[in-house]
Order: structure tokens, then C-alpha cells, then sequence
């Protein structure tokens, strides 16, 4: 071993003792959530996943934890993968990510029917069923804050909303890194225009209208009539800036079109993402994201 290669592996045993103890490090150490990659997620347990799609358009990927057989396309559109049976850590994350949404504290309580209402950043309450119709939640506030809805506090509860429209004040760019429901039960939209990542104990029903998020569910969901776009989707193609280094993977923008062959500054190579920090441009076998 060269004296570079010395130097470089002490470096990197000092920076791992450094985030061992650290507040830093034990952010480090708790791997993303798979179960938020998806668009729509069905995670019921014992491969009981389940997802209907008619007469839909998904941007983004669907994923169940039941066999393929129980994904079920009629007339409809998904840019991303399908993928049944998705793995066990995926249903573990978004059981963990369920619990823990319904377990924060601190919050304000207010009343069950958001229509009509206009709310600044922070975590909400509601004890029981929301049930909102013909009006329009707004949330006001700058592109860095973010809104947390937990539904059901009291163990049961579910969000119905019939032509709700949710409304970003002061172009929030991205809702979805912005808007998050906790739900203990069944989430039920019908003619609205609904955003944020949703984790739902029970079935999530969309029908008509649109959707900017994910929808994640202990149950089944079922989509008819409705454009659902994902929120991988909507961070890609939201990305202001990019790092022009090879091998640098996926940043879902183009600032120079420097490969004059594809639509992506993200170094392809024959149709493939290079492996990042490779100035090789290898070819890792990923599949272009949507």
C-alpha cells in the first residue's frame, strides 16, 4: 500500500469515529426510507398488496407487496416500474415510517374539515375523520417549510375529500418534499387536486383530479380517473442545478448537454448511467429513471 492509499484509509477511520459519536453520524446511519421511492406503494401484510389502476396515468413507479397478479391495469399509463412482490424492507420502512408519523407530538390541533382554511408551516392535528368538501386548503409559506398532517390521534380516522384543492401559496416548487399525512385509515379523494406524500393505514382511493405525490398504504390502493405524479418524478425534473463531473449518477437536468447525444448531462454511457466517481464512465446496468 502506497503512501497515498495509508493516508486516504486513515482518513477515512477518523471520519467514521467522528460520526460514530456524533449527532451527525447517527443521522448518517439511518438509511432513506424505500418505501418512499414509489409513486404508489400497496404494503398490506402477507403479500396482501394489492393496486388497481384505471383509466390512470402514474408518473413515477408502483410497487405491491402481493404478486404481480395483484397489480391491475385497465387502460392506463405507468412511466415507472412495476414491482410485485416488492421486498420485505420496503413493508418494514413503511410500517416504521407509518408509526412514526402517527407518534409526533407537539402539534396543533384544529378542526376536521380543512376546506376553507389557510395554514402556515408546522404539525396538525385532527383527533377523528376529516371529511372536507368543495373548497380549498391553502398553505402558505416559503419553498423551505413544510406542513405535517397526522389524522387519527386518537388511533382511528380516516381523510375523505371531495373537490378539495390544496394550493401551495408562495411557489413552493416541490410538495411533496413539503407536505406529509399521517392517516391512521382509509384516505378517500374524489374530483380533487390533493398533494404530499401520504402514508394511509388502510386504502387509499383516488378518483378523478390529480395527485402530486406518493401514496403509501398498509392496504390496497386504487386509482381511477386520476393523474398521479410521483415524487421521485417531481424532484428530478425540478433540479436547478448539476454537477458536470463525470460519473457524478443521476441528477435529472441538463445544463449543457455536453455528451451532444443524449438529453441528460448525467455522462451516459451506451444508454447507461456511469458508475459514480468513475471518470471511466463504466456502464453500472442502472435503469434510466422516468
Amino acid at each position: 500500500m502506497n503512501q497515498l492509499q495509508k493516508h486516504f484509509s486513515a482518513s477515512l477511520i477518523s471520519l467514521a469515529a467522528i460520526l460514530a459519536v456524533s449527532p451527525l453520524g447517527a443521522w448518517a446511519a439511518s438509511a432513506p426510507s424505500t418505501a418512499s421511492t414509489f409513486a404508489i406503494l400497496s404494503a398490506a401484510p402477507s403479500q396482501g398488496g394489492a393496486v388497481t389502476l384505471t383509466n390512470a396515468t402514474i408518473i413515477g413507479d408502483v410497487g405491491s407487496s402481493g404478486l404481480p397478479a395483484a397489480v391491475i391495469q385497465t387502460t392506463s399509463t405507468v412511466s415507472g416500474s412495476v414491482i410485485a412482490p416488492v421486498s420485505a424492507q420496503v413493508v418494514s420502512d413503511f410500517n416504521a415510517a407509518l408509526a412514526a408519523g402517527l407518534a409526533i407530538s407537539g402539534g396543533t390541533v384544529i378542526d376536521g374539515n380543512l376546506a376553507g382554511q389557510t395554514l402556515s408551516p408546522g404539525v396538525y392535528y385532527v383527533a377523528a375523520a376529516s371529511a372536507t368538501t368543495n373548497g380549498t386548503l391553502t398553505l402558505k409559506g416559503s419553498a423551505k417549510d413544510t406542513w405535517t398532517f397526522i389524522i387519527g390521534t386518537s388511533g382511528t380516522g380516516a381523510l375523505t375529500g371531495t373537490g378539495l384543492n390544496v394550493v401551495m401559496a408562495n411557489g413552493q416548487v416541490v410538495p411533496c418534499d413539503a407536505v406529509t399525512w399521517y392517516v391512521a385509515q382509509a384516505v378517500t379523494m374524489t374530483d380533487s387536486n390533493f398533494v404530499g406524500t401520504i402514508y394511509a393505514g388502510a386504502a387509499i382511493t383516488f378518483t378523478r383530479g390529480t395527485f402530486n405525490g406518493d401514496a403509501l398504504s398498509a392496504a390496497g390502493v386504487t386509482v381511477t380517473g386520476t393523474t398521479v405524479t410521483g415524487c421521485t418524478s417531481t424532484r428530478h425534473h425540478s433540479q436547478s442545478k448539476c454537477n458536470q463531473g463525470v460519473g457524478n449518477g443521476y441528477e435529472g437536468c441538463d445544463p449543457g448537454n455536453s455528451n451532444n447525444k443524449n438529453t441528460s448531462n448525467d455522462e451516459l454511457v451506451n444508454g447507461e448511467y456511469g458508475t459514480p466517481g468513475d471518470p471511466g464512465r463504466q456502464p453500472d446496468n442502472t435503469a434510466i429513471p422516468y
